[in-house]
Order: structure tokens, then sequence, then C-alpha cells
């Protein structure tokens, strides 16, 4: 299973109530973000939460939690940042974890590497996301950057299949008019029923 099926089955988890962000915000934020998108002239978006640095961490970490495939585009792409600048400001309870977790990434990028999080190289990232993407396997003394990637993660997960695009690569077929002609006359027999 590579990491973007792994966070589409995680995405199921805001359906199931997995996640600490309620339904409706999901929907309030990926409806910003298609209003966004749909502009005309679109322009740079300036975040409301996010500072400059946390901005340019924000979109790097989340095209590594889901990167542009053969089958659809990057996190960036389908508006994910934007999307969770919005939630930030709507729902001011979830700033702390996330200003502290951006904070952490980069003292423990700093701490390995003697760099911020987006300085270092893809390989010293890639390192430092895989000693905290598995809660199991991590060290003990990792557990805040744990605890951050985990919520990270499922905010991006939450972003990317609430967009247009993200439902597009699930390839949700919902919200459509199904032609029903009832049950066929083979399985009404075996049944032994007709309709009236």
């Amino acid at each position: 299973m590579d990491r973007r099926e792994a966070v589409e089955l995680l995405s199921a988890l805001p359906f199931l109530g997995g996640l600490p962000l309620p339904p409706a915000a999901a929907r309030r934020g990926a409806r910003f973000v298609r209003e966004l998108q749909a502009e005309p002239a679109r322009q740079a978006y300036d975040p409301k939460f996010f500072t400059a640095h946390e901005w340019q961490t924000v979109r790097l970490l989340v095209d590594l939690v889901l990167p542009k495939d053969a089958r659809s585009g990057s996190a960036t792409e389908a508006g994910v940042p934007e999307f969770m600048d919005f939630i930030l400001v709507e729902y001011p309870d979830n700033q702390l974890w996330m200003r502290g977790g951006l904070a952490w990434l980069d003292t423990e990028s700093h701490r390995r590497f003697a760099a911020t999080f987006v300085d270092a190289g893809l390989a010293q990232q890639a390192k430092i996301l895989d000693d905290i993407a598995w809660p199991a396997r991590a060290l003990a003394g990792l557990h805040h950057g744990v605890e951050f990637f985990n919520r990270f993660r499922d905010l991006t997960a939450s972003g990317f299949f609430s967009s247009e695009m993200g439902v597009a690569d699930i390839r949700y077929e919902g919200n459509t008019f199904v032609e029903w002609h009832g049950c066929p006359p083979e399985q009404l027999r075996k049944l032994g029923v007709r309709y009236p």
C-alpha cells in the first residue's frame, strides 16, 4: 500500500467521526476552497493564520503526505493549505497544536540537520517523517511529533478528500440519479414473488 492509498483509507475517518474536526467544518472549508479556485483572476492566497514560514512548511508538508500521482494532483493543487488556513481561523481550538507542531518540526530538523524542515534535504525530511508517521514504532522522545503528524495527516486527508479533486480521486459516484427498474424477473422467480 503506498502513501496515497493509506491516506485514502484514513480519509474515511471523518465520516466516522474519527477527526477532531466537525463534518460541517470540512464542508465549509471545501466550499471556501472551491470559491477561491473559481475566482477568474486568482491571485496568490494570503494566509490569515499561518506566518510566511509556516505557510511554506505547510505547503511542503501536505505534498509530502499526498503527492501528485498518475490519478490526481497534489494536496497543494487541491487547495489543502488554504483549507487548513480556513479551518484554523474558523476553529481556533486547533491553532495551538498546529503552530506548536510546526515549531516542533523545525526544532527537530535543526537538532538533526542544522536546518529548518523546509531547508533540509528531501531524504532528511523523509527521515523525520518516517520516525513520526508510525506511532507504534516511534521512539518515546518523539511523542509530540507523532501526535502533531497524526493530526496534520488527518487534516490533510480531510481537506484533500473533501475537495473536487479528492472526490474525483476516490471515484465517488454518489449524488447521481440511478434509474432502477425493479428486481430482475429471474430473481423474482427464484424468490417466488411477483409485482402486483
